[in-house]
């Protein structure tokens, strides 16, 4: 039986681990951390209380059109831990709703009734978007330089108004990209709205897990993977593609296969033979802030709030605990944790007023400063595929080269082809990736 040493305990290191273990290899996989998922994960709010609540690193989310993300979970058997929601609900300074939902028609018309009727848009704002997704449905095949012009370039390009651009285009691309529209290469826009609402009728809808992220792949979901060895609290201090894995604690380990699935800003001091540039990486952040109130502040299961700097409020318990989310939230990273709590109180009471009249009783921020890499225009061609120098070492993680934008679906893409390449290796060439 083949032997695969997966080096990294995040997404993409998790989906080639199963992937391998199911293609008949005998998989060890190293994570330094004492748990798995990477930066999709959870944890204590207070380490040292035992009855601590768990919350989620920052609000992970997945569409229907993730499918590589959604046959992991299949693989794992934790599907069914997903609650999918098809309404999105925009609300406007002053508490205002409009909702967004499919209708009747068949897709890309879909939305065609629900858009129409969006009050925080005008017509001339809903005129311009229409065009600019036929102009998108249209292109996406036949542009040659999409991932050279920034998104916001194709925006004007097509004569979006200042609204439209602001409040839609805006509002659902930064949050699923995880950068401006400025940065953001106009390749990730359109899959994004291709793939996400043009598509299919149903692949819009929205994935939030109904369990903490860590307990999606937890240790006791990985014991019907019989061939998988999970070594936590386990660096590797090197990688040599002819003498194995080097064990930060001392020892060393063997295997005919090597899967390196570690953060670009650490791949160079560990496997500095392979050689990898890793100096166009930009790292683009997320901050998660979580709120604890002494009553409900919304019924709404989630909402996307417009025009400030919070994006999203996600309900975690009964209306009373709200994680927002603010993505590519360079703004926020120097700021004292106190003034972000400030600065999100102030802006949700614009949106649910009984903010003013609650009391917060507990408040967390979470910043990840390397939550993705940026995706700039012109890095796409710079992202390494999961092959490298060495016949018997590949490559993983959001950052590679996995056709996706740097996301869920993006790390179990690349995690799926390293495992393809290894099987390629192995002289099996198995079908894995979606």
């Amino acid at each position: 039986m083949p032997s695969v040493i997966v080096v990294g305990g995040g997404l993409a290191g998790l989906s080639a681990a199963a992937a391998l273990s199911q293609a008949g290899f005998q998989v060890d996989l190293y994570e330094a951390r004492g748990f798995l998922g990477g930066r999709a994960t959870s944890y204590p709010v207070s380490p040292s209380d035992p009855d601590s609540e768990v919350i989620d690193n920052c609000q992970h989310v997945l569409l229907r059109c993730c499918v590589n993300l959604l046959d992991f979970y299949d693989r794992l058997g934790v599907r069914n831990w997903v609650r999918f929601a098809t309404e999105f609900h925009f609300i406007e300074p002053g508490g205002r709703v409009s909702t967004l939902r499919r209708g009747s028609l068949p897709a890309p018309l879909h939305f065609a009734g629900s858009f129409l009727a969006l009050r925080f848009l005008s017509m001339a704002d809903k005129h311009s978007i229409a065009h600019g997704l036929f102009a998108l449905r249209r292109e996406r095949a036949t542009r040659q330089d999409l991932d050279r012009i920034s998104m916001l370039d194709w925006l004007r390009e097509k004569r979006q108004t200042h609204r439209a651009i602001a409040r839609f285009w805006r509002q659902v691309l930064v949050s699923a990209v995880n950068e401006e529209l400025d940065r953001m290469a106009a390749i990730h826009g359109f899959q994004v709205f291709w793939l996400g609402f043009l598509a299919r009728a149903d692949s819009y809808e929205m994935g939030v897990p109904a369990v903490p992220l860590a307990e999606l792949y937890s240790p006791e979901v990985w014991r019907r993977f019989e061939r998988v060895s999970l070594h936590l609290r386990s660096p590797i201090e090197t990688i040599k593609a002819n003498l194995g894995v080097q064990l930060a604690g001392g020892g060393a380990r063997t295997a005919n296969y090597y899967v390196v699935c570690l953060p670009p800003d650490r791949l160079g001091s560990v496997a500095p033979d392979l050689a990898v540039d890793t100096t166009w990486v930009e790292p683009s952040p997320i901050t998660g802030i979580h709120l604890w109130f002494d009553r409900q502040i919304t019924a709404l299961p989630h909402a996307t709030l417009l025009d400030r700097t919070i994006q999203w409020m996600f309900n975690k318990k009964d209306g009373r605990y709200l994680q927002l989310v603010v993505s590519a939230s360079r703004n926020l990273t120097n700021q004292a944790k106190s003034d972000v709590i400030a600065l999100a109180l102030r802006e949700l009471a614009e949106f649910f007023p009984v903010v003013k009249q609650a009391k917060l009783e507990r408040s967390h921020v979470v910043k990840e400063l390397r939550a993705t890499f940026s995706p700039r225009p012109g890095v796409e061609q710079l992202r390494p595929s999961a092959i490298t120098a060495y016949p018997n070492v590949f490559l993983a993680g959001d950052w590679t080269r996995s056709g996706w934008p740097p996301t869920m679906e993006g790390a179990v893409r690349s995690g799926y082809l390293a495992a393809e390449a290894v099987t390629k290796a192995a002289g099996i060439s198995a079908k894995i990736l979606l």
